[in-house]
């Protein structure tokens, strides 16, 4: 009986030097913490409280610990990393139950479609209202790919005003899906 009591107060006598070495480390901990988890005040408290958990629940060492500020550290830093590990599995499992029901359709759906359709139509529409030449050398350079020179050459004009009919063009036909959108 006289051993159970003594090994009782051995196990009370280990956690209060844990418990009181905890409470003259806290501040330093907590920074240690914070630091390893990546800047996280939130997770680094959690861990702080596991801690001082984990070691008011200490069971008998057995020998007295040498030191008990590493100790204490040991003990964060292995939940610390438990942490980590757990939020991986968890994440990890979440991203392969997200990839199973989201099957990815490159295709755009029918209301992207219809817009898209209508895009088009006023795009066309705008194109209708342009004089030739502008009109021209925009279709030119946007959809067939000439350059410049092949355009000024197509159209007996400079490179300069080719550039000036495609602005104009460009603006014409932004100004107008503009103001059809607004409709």
């Amino acid at each position: 009986m006289a051993t159970i009591c003594l090994g009782k107060a051995m196990a009370r006598n280990s956690a209060s030097v844990l418990i009181a070495s905890f409470q003259e480390n806290y501040e330093q901990l907590f920074r240690f913490l914070t630091r390893k988890l990546g800047g996280d005040h939130e997770r680094a408290a959690d861990v702080v409280q596991d801690t001082y958990v984990r070691l008011a629940d200490a069971p008998d060492q057995g020998d007295v610990i040498d030191n008990p500020r590493a100790y204490i550290y040991r003990v964060a830093g292995n939940l610390a990393i438990d942490g980590i590990r757990r939020e991986k599995r968890i994440t990890a499992h979440h991203d392969m139950d997200e990839d199973t029901n989201a099957i990815h359709d490159p295709k755009p759906g029918p209301e992207n479609i219809v817009l898209d359709r209508e895009q088009i139509l006023l795009l066309d529409k705008a194109l209708e209202k342009l004089p030739e030449k502008p009109r021209m050398a925009l279709l030119m350079f946007r959809v067939d790919g000439l350059s410049h020179t092949e355009i000024a050459q197509h159209l007996g004009v400079s490179n300069s005003m080719v550039a000036k009919y495609i602005v104009r063009a460009l603006q014409h036909c932004r100004d107008e899906l503009l103001r059809e959108g607004e409709k």
